[in-house]
C-alpha cells in the first residue's frame, strides 16, 4: 500500500507522518483483502519474508524521499519481519546471527532517517481474533470471544511461517520467567546500537492482551507490564508504541491512569488511536466515536502533559463503499484532527 496515490490519500486526510509496514502479512490471500488486518487462525497469515534479505539502505531511503515528495515525514517502520527474528523470540541457535543482523537494520534505519521502529516481542502474535459486524451499522470490524489455545506449531512465529519444513508437533513450551529473559537479553544487545543510530524501539502491548494465547506467554497484558519493560533496560531508545485499543482491552489496569503516567514519562514514542467495546476474552474493534474509550479525555491527557509525538488511526472498521478501508481511515483522521483542535482550542480559552 506504499504508493503514490495513498501517500496522496495520507495528506489529504491530514496526515503529517507515517508509520508504515514493510512485511507483508497477507501473501496468502494475495488476490484479495490487502488493505485490510489480517485475522490468523490456525495456519496463520502465512510465509514471512526471507532471512536472508534484508531491507536495504537504499530502499528505506528511497521510501523515505517518496514520502517527503508529498509533504510527509517517515517516521517509523512497524515490526520487524519474523524471519529476520524469530530464533530470537525462540532462543534457537541462529539468535546471534539475527541479532547482528536486526542491528544492522537499525543502523540502516538510522542512516535514512527513519527515528523509530516499533516492535512486538511475542511467540504468538496478533491472533485469536474473530472478523464480524461489530461496529456501528454492521461496519466490518473484528474482536474476539474467547481465548484460542492452540498450541503455535513449530516453524510458526508471530502468526507466520519462518520454517515450512519444520517437523509436526508444537512449540517446545516457555515460562513466562524464560521469555522475560529473552526480552532482556534482546534489549541489551540491541538498544546500545539503537542509541547509536538515533532509532528508539518501540513495544507494542500483547494484542489480544490476554496472560496466555496458543499456549504461550505474554508479556505486556495490562499496564504495569510495560513499566516492568522500561525499567528492564533504561535508556532514552527503549520506549512504547502506546496501543490504546489494546489497553482499554486489558482486564486490568486504567487506560487515562497509564496514558498520564506514560505520558508524563516521556516513554510514548507514538500511538495507535483506537477505540473497542468490552475487554478480554470478549471484545469488538469499533469507530472512535463509540467506544468504551473518552477519546477527547485521552487527548486531554496527552495535553495536558505536553505529548508532541505521533498519532495513528491503526486499524479501522471498514466502512460499505468502494473503498471500505480508505473510508474508514479517512473518517477515523477526520475524527482524530477535529478532536485534536477541540482540544486546543479549550487550553487557548482557559488561558485567556
Amino acid at each position: 500500500m506504499l504508493t503514490e496515490d495513498n501517500f496522496r490519500f495520507a495528506r489529504q486526510c491530514g496526515a503529517t507522518h507515517l508509520v508504515v509496514h514493510l512485511t507483508d502479512y497477507f501473501s496468502r490471500r494475495a488476490s484479495s483483502g490487502r488493505d485490510n488486518q489480517p485475522v490468523g487462525g490456525e495456519e496463520g497469515w502465512g510465509p514471512a519474508g526471507d532471512p536472508d534479505r534484508l531491507w536495504t539502505f537504499e530502499e528505506l531511503s528511497d521510501l523515505k524521499r517518496q514520502v517527503r515528495a508529498h509533504g510527509l515525514e517517515l517516521y517509523a517502520i512497524e515490526n520487524f519481519d519474523p524471519a529476520f527474528w524469530y530464533d530470537i523470540l525462540l532462543d534457537g541457535p541462529k539468535k546471534f546471527q539475527q541479532m547482528e543482523n536486526l542491528k544492522e537494520l537499525v543502523r540502516r534505519a538510522g542512516r535514512a532517517g527513519i527515528p523509530c521502529i516499533g516492535y512486538n516481542f511475542s511467540l504468538a502474535g496478533v491472533c485469536s481474533r474473530i472478523e464480524g459486524p461489530f461496529a456501528r451499522g454492521g461496519a466490518l470490524s473484528v474482536g474476539m470471544d474467547g481465548v484460542d489455545q492452540t498450541p503455535v506449531p513449530k516453524g510458526m512465529v508471530w502468526n507466520m511461517v519462518v520454517d515450512a519444513g519444520a517437523e509436526k508437533g508444537p512449540q517446545p513450551t516457555v515460562t513466562t520467567e524464560s521469555f522475560w529473559q529473552r526480552l532482556a537479553w534482546f534489549l541489551k544487545e540491541l538498544l546500545p546500537v539503537a542509541e547509536e543510530a538515533g532509532v528508539v524501539l518501540a513495544a507494542h502491548p500483547d494484542d489480544p492482551p490476554a496472560q496466555i494465547v496458543r499456549q504461550t506467554p505474554r508479556l505486556v497484558y495490562k499496564p504495569d507490564l510495560y513499566q516492568k519493560l522500561l525499567d528492564l533496560a533504561p535508556s532514552p531508545s527503549n520506549q512504547l508504541e502506546f496501543c490504546l485499543g489494546t489497553l482499554a482491552e486489558m482486564a486490568e489496569g486504567d487506560v487515562y491512569e497509564a496514558t498520564d503516567r506514560y505520558s508524563r514519562q516521556k516513554k510514548i514514542a507514538y500511538i495507535h488511536f483506537r477505540n473497542v467495546r468490552g475487554k478480554v476474552p470478549r471484545y469488538h474493534e469499533v469507530f472512535l466515536d463509540e467506544g468504551d474509550v473518552d477519546m477527547f479525555r485521552i487527548l486531554a491527557i496527552l495535553n495536558k502533559n505536553q505529548y508532541d509525538g505521533v498519532l495513528i488511526p491503526d486499524h479501522t472498521p471498514q466502512m460499505t463503499c468502494a473503498a471500505p478501508w480508505h473510508a474508514g481511515m479517512a473518517y477515523a483522521m477526520g475524527f482524530m484532527r477535529a478532536a485534536i483542535q477541540q482540544i486546543e482550542k479549550t487550553e487557548s480559552r482557559n488561558r485567556e
